[in-house]
């Protein structure tokens, strides 16, 4: 995977994005319904987020996106090193005018 995209870059591309939800490759691989591998790559929910992890920070990202959920934790990265629980995304709300969706998520509470 990493050559392949060393290859693009080589090539003239700006870039690669590896997109991870709607049914791509590497949501394929974190999702149990689809994943049925019985290697490291299968079963628990660690061993399902193996490809996700070879394929992101091999320390070669120059940008990850997290989307729908820092909209709704706008703390995420306290959240994420204190394994706390994550904010649920109410997409009704997502680029709405006024405060409601960006501002009123809770915040992690010390």
């Amino acid at each position: 995977m990493t050559n392949k995209l060393f290859q693009a870059t080589r090539i003239g591309f700006d870039g690669v994005e590896i997109h991870g939800a709607n049914g791509y490759l590497v949501d394929q691989f974190l999702r149990d319904g689809s994943n049925h591998r019985t290697d490291g790559y299968g079963g628990s929910p660690s061993n399902r987020c193996r490809f996700a992890l070879d394929v992101v920070e091999s320390g070669r990202a120059d940008a990850v996106a997290f989307g729908r959920l820092y909209i709704a934790n706008p703390d995420l990265v306290q959240r994420l090193k204190a394994d706390a629980p994550l904010s649920k995304p109410n997409p009704k709300t997502f680029y709405a005018p006024g405060p409601e969706g960006y501002i009123d998520y809770p915040a992690l509470s010390n």
